[in-house]
């Protein structure tokens, strides 16, 4: 048996480096500006510990593009680097600065905000650049020192020439890469990934106009003056403690993160918790709508704030996906390229606290403001009722807030509806029958018919609602709910009342013998009923079962593996209807078939099943009724 070392040789892993690093090329520029923040907020760290005996002052991180030159400079006046250092830190490929310093000062905490983990990050500047040199002094009191390197394994160090202390990174851009030598290029990446970096990032200067002078004429121009055009903000919000916010404060921050939406959030969620876990962030809720494809991951994801990824799967629960706002935690596992998350206990952690902290607020908005979180109810609705329906913990939490709205306006909670219809809607097993409308027009006919009985109805009309209803059916016991168009009320609910038929078992065989020999194969089951003589005499309903999986298939894409659902409709004939007793004692079959057809064209028209061919002959019969 043989043991031994693998040897990796650094000729045949640096092509892989440059080329594979990164799935995206713009990514570099991310990583320099990161490094040069944490060589700033390390010098920060060790003036503020007394152990560097420099001036902090007001540091920035400047970058800088010589087009001519072919050249992009990116310079930080932070804790620069000795010789012997860049040897350590340059050189020794995927050893990271910013982890040993983390290490050595472990008491520096959240509060050093040192970005780096991984070591690899200024080698990305090779997947645009041919030749880069490292222009370094350090803060302490040793000679410069200048790195030059082709992006093969061979380098040069010597003594440099740079008096400052900190830190000058020239990229030398490659033909191919000629993009990142564009200002509206540069300013692009700066503002993704560098939007709310902690240090000042100069690109450029800006004109600003200054007053004019005591004195100076209306028709004299303003007096002007070039300043640093800093593109980041490196105070936002979420650094900030909620108590020194005020709502325009967050209103003003929801602009700056999408200037291109107009309308305002609706509420914000302040995230703030260090332990077990460190995680900040505002959460918003915009307005919203019923549609399941509205854009989702608009959740910036950031860690001591440069930007990662959008993509927050995994990390916020799916149904708050279609929120917006930020989420920084330097807690959050990423991989060599930061931009993929691996799911582990944390992230999990981080998962469950979100929703909590959701639910929680949303109760806080109920309990506090109650007509107000009604007037929000629709614009929020689809991701309380997403949440319910995919989180158990938040399904649990929703019971104080989750909001019932019948077809007249009214909200109700679960156990106020409850209160509400218990002894007046239920059916012959003793089970509580919930109705609701999906449709207020498509189904008023169905709606009016249920109100006349005094029942109430809810409007639920979210594209997720069958999912829901089904959900609320097996938590609740002796719970059902059925949409007034599902079945005849009278089946649906038990009443005392119970209607007598006009016609005799014989009459009534005859009758649904003659209306299923004009309907032929059209798909309706008949059902003779004996309802009040004002009701309609021919209606159809859907069978809720049949109807709700139908929904399902149409929302869950397939996912809960039912083929295509046949339409299925039950054809319901009044038997006291004055008409029906008619068409049961026509003399001549083409009378009687005119009368079926037209009553069962009406009642298909109430449910919106009259279209195309059918639709005209409908209208084509009517006229000539009426003549």
């Amino acid at each position: 048996m043989a043991t031994g070392k693998i040897n990796v040789s650094v000729e045949n892993i640096f092509p892989l480096i440059k080329k594979f690093l990164y799935s995206d090329h713009e990514i570099f520029l991310r990583e320099l500006i990161s490094n040069a923040t944490d060589a700033t907020l390390k010098l920060k760290h060790l003036t503020s510990i007394g152990e560097a005996k420099v001036e902090y002052g007001n540091p920035i991180i400047e970058v800088k593009i010589d087009k001519k030159g072919k050249k992009l400079h990116i310079i930080d006046q932070g804790i620069g680097m000795t010789e012997e250092e860049v040897r350590k830190y340059i050189n020794e490929v995927a050893f990271s600065g910013a982890e040993e310093f983390l290490d050595k000062y472990k008491d520096a905490g959240k509060d050093a905000g040192i970005i780096g983990h991984f070591g690899l990050g200024f080698y990305s500047s090779f997947m645009v650049a041919q030749k880069v040199e490292i222009l370094t002094k350090s803060y302490k009191d040793e000679p410069a020192a200048h790195w030059i390197c082709d992006g093969t394994p061979e380098f040069t160090l010597k003594e440099g020439k740079k008096k400052d202390r900190g830190t000058e990174i020239i990229l030398h851009i490659n033909d191919d890469d000629k993009e990142f030598l564009e200002e509206h290029r540069i300013r692009e990446l700066l503002t993704k990934y560098n939007k709310f970096m902690p240090i000042p990032i100069k690109f450029g200067t800006r004109t600003e106009t200054l007053p004019k002078p005591e004195g100076a004429k209306e028709e004299d121009p303003a007096p002007t003056k070039e300043v640093d055009n800093i593109i980041n903000n490196p105070n936002p919000a979420w650094t900030k403690k909620p108590a020194d916010l005020q709502d325009d404060d967050y209103k003003n921050f929801y602009r700056e993160l999408y200037p291109m939406q107009f309308e305002e959030p609706l509420f914000h969620i302040h995230l703030n918790v260090d332990y077990p876990f460190n995680l900040t962030g505002i959460l918003y809720f915009p307005k919203l709508t019923n549609d399941l494809n509205i854009q989702k991951d608009r959740i910036q994801l950031y860690q001591n704030q440069v930007f990662v990824t959008d993509n927050v799967e995994g990390i916020v629960p799916e149904f708050l996906t279609m929120l917006r706002g930020v989420i920084d935690s330097p807690d959050i596992p990423l991989n060599v390229s930061r931009s993929y998350l691996q799911a582990d206990g944390a992230v999990k952690k981080i998962s469950s606290y979100i929703t909590r902290k959701v639910a929680d607020k949303l109760a806080s908005l109920f309990k506090d403001n109650r007509e107000d979180f009604e007037a929000k109810w629709n614009d929020i609705k689809i991701v309380i009722e997403y949440g319910m329906l995919s989180e158990e913990k938040f399904f649990e939490k929703a019971e104080a807030f989750a909001l019932y709205p019948t077809v007249d306006g009214k909200y109700y909670t679960f156990d106020e509806l409850k209160e509400k219809i218990s002894g007046q809607q239920t059916d012959k097993d003793d089970n509580l029958v919930v109705l609701y409308a999906s449709d207020k027009e498509e189904q008023h006919s169905y709606i009016d018919a249920a109100k006349e009985k005094g029942y109430e109805v809810l409007l639920l009309d979210s594209p997720i609602v069958g999912h829901l209803l089904q959900k609320l059916e097996t938590s609740k016991e002796k719970l059902s709910f059925a949409r007034v168009d599902a079945d005849h009320l009278d089946n649906l609910i038990k009443k005392e009342d119970t209607k007598i038929s006009k016609l005799s078992e014989e009459e009534k065989e005859k009758l649904k013998t003659q209306v299923e020999e004009v309907l032929g194969d059209k798909g309706y089951t008949v059902q003779l009923e004996a309802m009040d003589s004002q009701a309609a005499p021919f209606i159809i309903t859907e069978p809720e079962f049949m109807r709700r999986m139908k929904e399902m298939q149409r929302t869950g894409g397939g996912m809960f593996g039912m083929g295509n659902m046949p339409d299925m409709y039950n054809l319901v004939i009044n038997t006291n209807h004055e008409l029906v007793s008619e068409i049961l004692n026509t003399k001549t079959a083409k009378k009687r078939e005119r009368l079926i057809n037209q009553s069962l064209d009406l009642a298909r028209l109430s449910k919106g099943l009259l279209k195309g061919e059918a639709l005209t002959k409908f209208i084509r019969r009517s006229y000539e009724m009426v003549k």
